[in-house]
């Protein structure tokens, strides 16, 4: 294995193919705009005995927000019928490189699995690399995934309001920097522009190149250059919860284990008629 503990190379994974309690996940998920169907694509092509997590599916069923954290006993319930256990090696890619794996990566992490890897440039890397894939369903063998819910991986409305307020936390905004300023509009109908008050601008691109995460001297870059310590404390959040994964996976991998995720993210905050917003570009100190 790499000196990595969150990230593993194509070659890597097809040395490992056929192992017992190895969980290799396809986590694909598209933004609408994409004009992508990651179900259909998984029946096309997945890795060898992959199984397809649903992104819109494992959620909270109480919440009409997208991608809320779900109760651990459906997470559980739902990974179990993936064939799935808190104990295994578990691999999470997509088809994007490095998008919406993240988020499971974290998902997973949050329920109690604790050797969890994200495929380093996902399924791009590994068809680029001449790795085999696998064409249509996957019928695995249920399991028992027993959750283990880390609480303090997670950041609620209630919560998010006090920090904000307060300012004692740093918020790094994994949009785009349009989205994040408010010149560019929401994906989602009814949710205003902008952003929260304090919070930083880190677009998760910015952490990336060619679908793969960037070196750990590129990572520290990119936070300091967004006014960010990469060794300290922060909340991440994005649209939906989906990309403010990457940053925490980022500073995973800078050995920061502090970040914790604002589950309803930009959506429940600039959705809600109460929640204080700033538009344009991030304040913040100039160092000297």
């Amino acid at each position: 294995m790499s000196d990595n503990p969150h990230i593993i190379s194509s070659e890597e994974l097809a040395g490992m193919l056929g192992r017992a309690n190895l969980s290799v996940v396809d986590a694909s998920w598209y933004l609408p705009a994409q004009k992508r169907d990651a179900k259909q694509e998984f029946a096309a092509a997945h890795l060898p005995n992959a199984v397809f997590f649903d992104q819109d599916a494992v959620v909270d069923p109480a919440s009409a927000l997208p991608h809320t954290l779900p109760p651990a006993e459906l997470f559980a319930a739902s990974v179990g019928r993936l064939g799935i256990a808190e104990s295994d090696t578990i691999v999470v890619y997509d088809g994007l490189g490095l998008f919406s794996a993240p988020r499971v990566w974290w998902l997973f992490r949050t329920f109690g699995a604790r050797d969890v890897r994200v495929l380093d440039g996902g399924l791009p890397a590994w068809v680029a690399a001449g790795l085999p894939t696998e064409s249509g369903s996957v019928d695995p063998a249920p399991r028992v995934f027993t959750p283990r819910f880390d609480r303090q991986a997670v950041v609620y409305l209630d919560e998010m309001r006090q920090r904000v307020a307060a300012g004692d936390v740093p918020v790094a905004d994994a949009r785009s920097a349009e989205r994040f300023e408010g010149s560019a509009p929401e994906p989602r109908a009814g949710v205003r522009g902008g952003h929260m008050p304090g919070a930083l601008s880190l677009p998760f691109g910015d952490l990336a190149s060619d679908g793969r995460l960037k070196s750990p001297a590129e990572l520290r870059q990119a936070f300091e250059a967004a006014g960010l310590d990469p060794h300290a404390p922060v909340i991440t959040s994005c649209g939906s919860g989906v990309t403010a994964a990457v940053i925490n996976l980022a500073l995973a991998t800078l050995g920061n284990e502090k970040a914790r995720l604002f589950d309803g993210s930009w959506t429940e905050w600039g959705s809600a008629t109460d929640t204080p917003m700033e538009t344009g570009p991030a304040r913040r100190a100039v160092r000297s």
